[in-house]
């Protein structure tokens, strides 16, 4: 799959298949993480993958917004620094190389929370000087997916050219 059409295809995933997803591809969506680029090539993050299923569960009990995670094959807890000014964007970017990888080996995610994810860093050990990011769940999707049937605005009405207000074409 090439990177427009995965990025074109791709859609959040709430409800995965109990089937496990093959270590390599959980190797292969780290990795993807690790090569994304960051500002000074800081790389302010520390990825947390989860395949255990006890451990699943118990993210599932704090991870109000997604408590799905508890269904899926596994996830992947981004921890940035807490003192990186760049580390909402790095992670942000790690994030997105995730989901890509994933996607091109039929393997869909959710990005799970943005804030009050202090549980998950206790029960993933995560030290002081680091911060939960993104807590992503990863798995085969339940249903087929309508791949590429997005309600998007038009782009008119998210781009300009030059100047913000003149039409993009």
């Amino acid at each position: 799959m090439d990177v427009f059409e995965a990025i074109r295809t791709v859609l959040a995933v709430r409800a995965y298949a109990d089937r496990p997803v093959p270590h390599e591809v959980v190797q292969k969506v780290i990795e993807a993480a690790r090569l994304t680029g960051s500002s000074k090539n800081d790389q302010p993050w520390h990825f947390i993958a989860v395949e255990r299923a006890e451990t699943l569960k118990a993210l599932s009990e704090v991870a109000t917004s997604g408590r799905y995670v508890g269904e899926a094959a596994f996830a992947v807890a981004v921890a940035v620094r807490s003192d990186s000014i760049y580390g909402v964007s790095d992670g942000s970017r790690a994030v997105q190389s995730m989901v890509l990888a994933a996607w091109e080996e039929g393997v869909g995610s959710n990005w799970i929370g943005f804030a009050n994810l202090e549980p998950v860093e206790e029960i993933l050990g995560v030290p002081d000087g680091y911060d939960i990011l993104a807590l992503l769940s990863f798995g085969y999707p339940a249903q087929s997916l309508g791949r590429g049937n997005k309600r998007r605005k038009p782009l008119a009405e998210v781009a300009s050219s030059e100047r913000f207000g003149t039409p993009f074409e």
